[in-house]
Formats: structure tokens, sequence, C-alpha cells
């Protein structure tokens, strides 16, 4: 039997799918036996609890010498020592920047023999964004020709990512999975405590609000279903929404938006909902569709990035053109006025979600990957 695997795990520990794919991540590693150490300026968002995973905070000093305060040095640092004190197998950073460049300096500054392996994973803006920028893409290709593996959570971010940097080296697409824990409380309980009667379809998005996700294209879109007595949208914020309540009254939504915070109980809201919205101009996964489709919900989705690879449209949710309002708006009225239909591509999604995108199905690639290379002297 192969031995557990000491493995370090950095990302954004702010609300995201990056950070929740790595702390699930963590967490099924756990309990299939591994030692989860986990590098950052912070705890991770959903960041599981138990006897072999461990929190190592990165301590950044703002100087008077810098301008801005430094993060990747201090966290270099820290990944060395925590590489060399617990005897790590694997260094999984999520973003190359700054996680990875900072993986290879810090094994740079380890005895050879001492070295984890540098698994890096890509969810999308190191490839979409950040690599376009002369001032960035040379730090992360760098990185990534410095990894020992390399995955992306999509084959579309995976032609994205050798498109753009020019990369020839392999990289494994491993998608990202979704293990849902018992919910907390009851479908009846959360709709009442969320004013959202049983006659109302409650349409559900979360998304940490950034200008990609187009929280306008989707209060504007929600603005022209008809007839507004008929849906309630329930927003789980994973940042300040507060500068999106002018649009929500100008568009006379203010009875219709219900938006929570930070929420860590996910699994609550996921089975009390009927329906999902995402109205992104890119997306390399999305991995709140997959969250939804884990509790037989549908979503309405634009065809964009990765969301193809894990909905076809007609069958788990419906996909339209991306930044369409009016054709958002008539997917979703549809979807709200049908049950029934409404229904049947729910029960359709389910059965995907567990067959492709479950712990189950992908953590052992995962651990495969991690052996992989660990067998590379």
């Amino acid at each position: 039997m192969a031995r557990p695997l000491k493995i370090g795990i950095t990302c954004y520990p702010s609300v995201g799918g990056s950070g929740i794919l790595a702390s699930e991540l963590g967490e099924e590693l756990m309990l299939r036996g591994h030692e989860i150490h986990f590098i950052s300026y912070e705890r991770p968002f959903r960041m599981p609890v138990g006897e072999r995973v461990f929190f190592h905070p990165v301590v950044v000093n703002s100087y008077d010498l810098f301008k801005y305060p430094d993060y990747t040095l201090p966290l270099s640092v820290k990944m060395a020592e925590v590489s060399r004190d617990r005897g790590l197998d694997v260094l999984h950073v999520h973003y190359a920047v700054p996680h990875a460049t900072a993986a290879v300096l810090a094994c740079s500054m380890l005895p050879v023999d001492r070295r984890p392996k540098v698994v890096t994973t890509l969810h999308g803006t190191d490839t979409t964004l950040l690599a376009r920028d002369p001032g960035y893409g040379p730090a992360i290709r760098h990185a990534l020709e410095c990894s020992d593996a390399i995955t992306t959570v999509s084959d579309y971010l995976r032609r994205e990512t050798q498109r753009v940097l020019a990369l020839t080296r392999p990289i494994d697409v491993i998608h990202n999975f979704f293990e849902p824990h018992p919910p907390r409380r009851s479908r009846a309980e959360l709709r009442r405590e969320l004013g959202v009667s049983e006659n109302e379809a409650m349409v559900l998005h979360a998304s940490n609000l950034r200008p990609l996700k187009r929280i306008d294209l989707l209060l504007a879109a929600m603005a022209q279903v008809r007839p507004r007595e008929a849906w309630k949208l329930v927003i789980l914020a994973g940042a300040d929404f507060a500068p999106f309540m002018a649009e929500v009254r100008r568009l006379g939504l203010a009875e219709r938006v219900i938006v929570r915070e930070r929420v860590t109980d996910i699994e609550d809201y996921l089975q009390a909902a009927d329906l999902g919205l995402f109205t992104s101009d890119l997306e390399s996964f999305c991995l709140s569709v997959l969250e939804l489709m884990a509790f037989g919900v549908p979503s309405v989705a634009t065809v964009v990035g990765g969301i193809p690879e894990v909905v076809t449209s007609g069958t788990h949710g419906l996909l339209v053109p991306a930044g369409e309002t009016a054709a958002i708006a008539r997917a979703v009225e549809t979807l709200v006025l049908d049950p029934v239909r409404r229904a049947a591509l729910g029960r359709a999604a389910q059965p995907r979600a567990r067959e492709l995108f479950s712990a189950a199905a992908i953590v052992p690639r995962y651990e495969e990957l991690y052996r992989r290379v660990c067998a590379v002297r």
C-alpha cells in the first residue's frame, strides 16, 4: 500500500472558485489519509478541520522601504520553512502568480534532496488576464516551466494557456469537483427565513462579484422576467454587495432581490433553490453551476469558456450567448414558468455531477498526479 503523502496547499483564501476547490481538495485528501498543510496569509474560506490538517500563516510586514507590501517573498520563505520542517512531498499551488512563483523560489532555498515537487493548478486569471500583461507574462511562463506538473480546470483553459503562453509541455486537465455536505436546515426552513414562498421560484446566483461576473447584466436580465411575483433572486455574495444596491433600486428590484454575504453553509441554499443564473463574460469552469447540479438544480448560464464542458444546453440547463440581456431573461422566464421542464433538467444534471465531477471521480486523479511527479528524480 502506498504511503500517505505530505501535501502543502497554497491558494487565495478569499471567497472564489479556486479557494473553495483548494479547501475541498484538502479535505478530501485528508479523508484519504494524507497530511495537509495550508500556507497562506489567512485561513482559506471553507478550510477543513482535522487532525491531519494544519494551517501555517504567512506574516506580511509593511516596511517604509517598500512602497507596497510584498507577499511573494514572505510566502516563499514560509513555503521553504514548512517544506523543510514537515518534509513535504508536494507543494500544490493554485494560481501561478504569486503562488507558483513563490513555490519555485522556495524550492531553490532547499537542498536538492529536500525539495518538494511543485504542482500548479491554473483557474483562469493567470491565463486570461495576467499572461497578456508584459509585467506578469514572463514570470508566469517561467513559473509554469519550472513546475513539475501543470493542471487546468477545463480543456478550454488548457487550450488558452498553450496559446497565450506558447507552452509546449504537457498540461493535465482535471476538472473541478463538488462533494456536498448534508444541509443544516431544510428547504422549507431556509425559504421561510429568506421570505421565499413555495409559489415563487428561487433563482440563485453565487460569486465573488468581480467585473467578469457581470452583476449589472444579471440584474438587468432579471428586471425583464415576468411576472415579477413569480420569482425572487437570492445572491450569495463573496464580496461587499453595497456598490450594486443603487442599481437594484433603480430597476425596482428591491423587493425581489435578497443578498447574503460570505455564506459558508452553501448546501442549505443549494437545496432550497429552483434555478441558478450566471451571466459571466468568461468562466474557466463555473463551480457554482456544478454545485447546483449536485442538488438537481439546473442553471441558465452564458455559453463561455469551460461552461459547455459542464452543461449541455437543453439537457442539463440552458446556455445563452454572453451579453444578451433579452436572451438571458427569456431563458430564465421559460424555466421560472415551467417547473416540469425545470425539474427534468435538474434530474438529468444531478447524475452528471455525480459521475463526472464528484470527489470520487476527480480526487484520485490528483493523487495519481502527485505520485507520478514524486516518482521522478
